[in-house]
């Protein structure tokens, strides 16, 4: 059998294989990989086009994404015949495996039972000595088996080409249905754009009889810690952002940052920063890649682990939603408990403290590894089905199946209807703005002076005058102030950007 098999893989190799159907295949690759670049090229110039610097960025993103599938296609290529010369005791293969059969495995013996547990992962021997030839040899000379077949490397170069594209594409999708259900808010702009402010501001407001405190601040926020987070929890379900919400946190964020510009669209600064955190979102960060190795490692026959996590995505958003809910309660409570009436509009009081450790970018941090997480749950499941199919051992019982199924649904509808959205407004609310505040042209004059104060500080350290610049710092930055002030047309009071 062992020469039959050599036989079969000389007349397959490349030299026995018609000219005409190597150049057919190489023809039909290179085509298909130029279509793809080329339509990347022209969807990078319509962004170009438009303006939007931010999703831009984000296809760069995916490019890079892609260049990281290449390399690590081109590392399993490369490292294909070294990993089949390296050779483990066919004992070490009875252990942790996806599928599992105790009746067989106690009827052989440990060689026999090797075959049994690499037949079920599709390493079966006919078919490595096929493929592998001289290599598989070499390790059954020695009494032992291949660490890895070709065609296990072959499945696990498809499944992690599935990943990446399924998540690039449950970020594309959140993305959309998100930046769809913000958009809806822009009716609530378009009328304070429209509405006078002049004569706002000498009214006397009772803070209790306003709507927005009478929607967070029931008495149940001051008398029961544990009802208002329960209120949060619950309200992100339905109407998470009301036009009561985006009102007062509009005027917050204006009254900190922008005083004297009451025009300020915050609307559009709103999606401009929502559209540069989305190039974040949409790359695989390494810490993902070691979530990826770790829950491969623990797919276990028996222990159910992909059922089991696909309920942390879950749960991690169901805390999100309800972080970013109880953070406009916050606010609603701070004034509520610091004023029964005052002059002019209800204003809130941005700061990072309302955030878990003071950090807005924690939530950005979560709900990136959340649709990872979810996008890997559902390439795992398509990989599986098209792999070994729907009655496979790996993919497991029906009632593990659809509870998956449908709680990766869940979150994708609830993390695009309302938690990206929640996301989106409330985060503005913490102590800094970010660059987005500003047009494109005024952050590119922005970075021009910078980039200018940096030489001119260069050299003065050069000439010796380096003591002088550590008290000229604060200048340059109310300097860098008044600058993107004159630019905007208006002045920034309050706190600067975080970047």
């Amino acid at each position: 059998m062992a020469d039959g098999g050599g036989e079969s893989a000389e007349s397959t190799a490349l030299e026995f294989t018609p000219t005409w159907i190597v150049a057919a295949v190489c023809s039909l690759i290179v085509v298909i990989s130029l279509a793809a670049e080329r339509c990347l090229h022209y969807l990078g110039k319509t962004f170009k086009g438009k303006n939007q610097k931010a999703l831009f960025e984000a296809l760069l993103k995916v490019k890079e994404e892609l260049m990281l599938l290449g390399f690590i296609s081109l590392l399993l290529t490369v490292a294909q015949g070294m990993i089949q010369r390296t050779c483990i005791p066919p004992e070490w293969t009875i252990y942790m495996l996806p599928c599992h059969n105790d009746k067989e495995q106690a009827e052989l013996s440990p060689s026999e039972a090797h075959g049994l547990a690499a037949g079920i992962l599709g390493l079966n021997r006919r078919r490595l000595l096929d493929e592998g030839g001289p290599t598989v040899q070499h390790c059954q000379k020695k009494g032992e088996v291949p660490l890895l077949s070709v065609e296990a490397l072959h499945q696990l170069h498809i499944f992690i080409f599935i990943l990446a594209i399924a998540h690039v594409i449950f970020c594309v999708l959140t993305m959309l249905l998100g930046s769809a259900r913000i958009r809806q808010w822009k009716h609530w702009e378009d009328e304070f754009q429209k509405d006078s402010t002049e004569n706002a501001q000498r009214k006397v407001t009772y803070v209790h009889q306003c709507e927005f405190i009478r929607e967070h601040f029931k008495g149940i926020g001051r008398d029961s810690a544990i009802l208002s987070w329960l209120h949060s929890f619950v309200k992100q379900f339905y109407g998470s952002v009301t036009k009561s919400d985006y009102t007062t946190m509009r005027l917050g964020f204006i009254m900190t940052h922008c005083r004297t510009n009451p025009k300020f669209d915050f609307h559009k600064y709103m999606l401009r920063a929502l559209e540069a955190d989305f190039k974040k979102v949409v790359g695989i960060s390494w810490y993902l890649w070691i979530f990826v190795v770790v829950f491969m490692l623990l797919n276990v026959n028996g222990w159910h682990t992909y059922f089991w996590i696909s309920f942390i995505p879950l749960l991690l958003l169901l805390a999100v939603g309800t972080k970013l809910e109880h953070v406009i309660t916050q606010l609603a409570i701070e004034v509520a408990e610091k004023h029964s009436a005052i002059e002019g509009d209800l204003v809130v009081n941005p700061s990072d403290e309302h955030f878990w450790f003071g950090r807005p970018k924690i939530v950005l941090y979560l709900i990136h590894f959340i649709l990872f997480q979810n996008a890997f749950e559902i390439a795992f499941f398509f990989w599986i089905l098209t792999t070994y199919g729907f009655n496979s051992c790996i993919m497991d019982h029906v009632p593990f199946i659809v509870p998956r199924l449908v709680v990766g649904a869940i979150i994708q509808l609830l993390c695009s209807y309302s938690t990206l959205p929640l996301y989106a407004i409330v985060t503005q609310m913490g102590t800094f703005f970010k660059k987005e505040i500003f047009d494109e042209h005024v952050q590119q004059s922005l970075v021009g002076w910078a980039q200018k104060a940096k030489k001119r500080k260069a050299l003065r350290n050069n000439n010796g005058s380096g003591g002088a610049t550590g008290s000229a710092h604060p200048s340059a930055r109310l300097e860098l102030m008044r600058r993107a002030a004159a630019l905007e047309g208006g002045s920034t009071g309050g706190h600067g950007s975080e970047v």
